[in-house]
């Protein structure tokens, strides 16, 4: 399994940035597809999730309304569209693959993960 993020960077308060996640290596129509975050001295947060076939979305309550996680079934992309962007979004930002028929928010059950992109929201 592999996924490799991308789009990370620095951004103003209120900019926008879109992060993209590349998996091969397992059958991605299958599986929940998730981005989860870790700020410096924190530990690792759920951020937002989507269905096998994009029909249901979650979010976490401090990202909902700015954040969109959508995916692209026919080349195994998850994509993280960030609007309305505050400092305290500041994180390495990760995709999560859970186990089988997962379908929460609990990080214990996410089995793959990316190696991250680090995003910074600062003036």
């Amino acid at each position: 399994v592999q996924l490799v993020e991308s789009g990370g960077g620095l951004v103003q308060p209120g900019g926008s940035l879109r992060l993209s996640c590349a998996a091969s290596g397992f059958t991605f129509s299958s599986y929940w597809m998730s981005w989860v975050r870790q700020a410096p001295g924190k530990e690792r947060e759920f951020v937002a999730s989507i269905s096998w076939n994009g029909g249901s979305t979650s979010y976490a309550d401090n990202v909902q309304g700015r954040f969109t996680i959508s995916r692209n079934r026919a080349n195994g992309a998850v994509a993280l569209q960030m609007n309305g962007l505050k400092p305290e979004d500041t994180a390495i930002y990760y995709c999560a693959v859970a186990r089988s028929s997962y379908t929460g928010r609990d990080l214990a059950n996410f089995v793959y993960w990316g190696q991250g992109t680090q995003v910074t929201v600062s003036s």
